[in-house]
């Protein structure tokens, strides 16, 4: 049975993120995918958004994580030629009542360390989107897009020559806590069985099971899997703005919001779709709820413009009635297993904050700065 000192399980974004900083920090790695390349699940499904951090629950992880990862994020475009744009980010309000939300919102932000909103007044909004219909707006300059595809083949880069290895068609089979660490079967069509020392869970919506598949984690420690499935639609006209459109939040979740890719093609979701099995097909009808939510802030949307694009699906860890949750990060003293950390319910903003979940991993970790 060959050793190593760290297997990660799951190749997307926050798993490459975790792998690079464990093989930089000179531990032998090898990260298993059950798929057959990188960020195929919720990385490669998702808004590429670089989120501010103004949201989240104060104190939160995900509100910790997000605020310092957008800056380490920003850094590492900069540093490895990773493809993105500050466009910034507009909050409108648009009906009676949501102007002093705006104010609610701002102050949230700053709890949370997101010290550059700036408020707006309907005028000031419209020059700097002139086809926005709103009665007032927070910009948030600091929001930006990114290619996810190049940061995660960036991050890969990095693993590799740090000396960390890759296997795909690997999938996890079945685990147990040993002595000196842990031993993994590994499936597809060459298994095999591998011995670690420290093993990190960041399979994504596969993490619970994956935990379950692990000898020796308690029952208890391991939450429940809910799926929560966002659907977008792109945008045959050409939307005439520059920023991203957030309409205010509302009960249980951000509302239909407007995204622009790298190559400037609009699109404009997530919505909430609650299921109880992996399912990525966009049903054409649910458009007809997302029409009047754009024109809410976009009235001259033409009819018939909206096509069904694609669909994420968030690993949510809390059900429906329940409408926040948390990244829960488990480490050792969480759940008494040596050696293991089981990363849970990593959604939004994961993209923003993969890179401090990997410093908060190495720390649980041990492993020095």
């Amino acid at each position: 049975m060959d050793r190593i000192d760290c297997v990660v399980v799951g190749a997307g974004v926050v798993g490459l993120s975790v792998a690079r900083k464990l093989a930089q920090a000179g531990l032998d790695v090898i990260v298993l995918e059950d798929a057959g390349d990188i960020g195929t699940g919720t990385s490669s499904r998702n808004s590429e958004v670089i989120h501010a951090g103004i949201y989240y629950p104060a104190g939160s992880l995900m509100a910790q994580l997000c605020v310092s990862g957008k800056k380490m994020l920003y850094g590492y475009c900069d540093d490895h030629g990773v493809p993105y744009r500050r466009c910034g980010k507009l909050i409108v309000a648009t009906a009676e009542g949501e102007d002093s939300k705006l104010g609610s919102i701002k102050a949230h932000a700053e709890a949370n360390g997101v010290d550059d909103l700036q408020a707006l007044t309907e005028a000031d909004a419209r020059a700097l989107e002139p086809a926005l219909k709103c009665t007032g707006a927070l910009l948030s300059p600091s929001t930006g897009i990114i290619d996810s595809h190049a940061y995660m083949l960036a991050l890969r880069g990095d693993i590799e020559n740090a000396g960390g290895a890759l296997a795909f068609h690997a999938p996890l089979m079945r685990g147990k806590a040993v002595r000196d660490g842990f031993e993994i079967e590994v499936g597809g069509g060459a298994p095999m069985t591998i011995g670690c020392r420290l093993l990190v869970n960041s399979a994504g919506l596969s993490a619970p099971a994956i935990a379950r598949a692990i000898d020796g984690v308690p029952a208890d420690r391991i939450p429940t899997s809910y799926y929560a499935k966002g659907n977008y639609f792109s945008c045959s006209a050409r939307a005439p703005f520059s920023r991203l459109i957030y309409p205010v939040p509302e009960s249980g979740g951000l509302g239909v919001h407007l995204t622009i890719d790298m190559g400037g093609q609009a699109k404009f979701g997530p919505d909430v779709e609650w299921l109880d099995r992996l399912d990525y097909t966009v049903d054409p009808a649910r458009a007809e709820k997302f029409y009047p939510a754009i024109r809410r802030y976009w009235p001259s949307l033409p009819d018939g413009a909206l096509s069904p694009s694609y669909a994420g699906i968030r690993p949510k860890i809390v059900p429906p009635a329940i409408a926040r949750q948390d990244f829960m990060i488990q480490g050792p003293r969480d759940h008494g297993v040596a050696g293991l950390i089981n990363l849970f319910g990593i959604e939004s903003p994961g993209l923003t904050s993969s890179l401090a979940i990997a410093e908060h991993v190495a720390a649980l970790a041990d492993i020095p700065r």
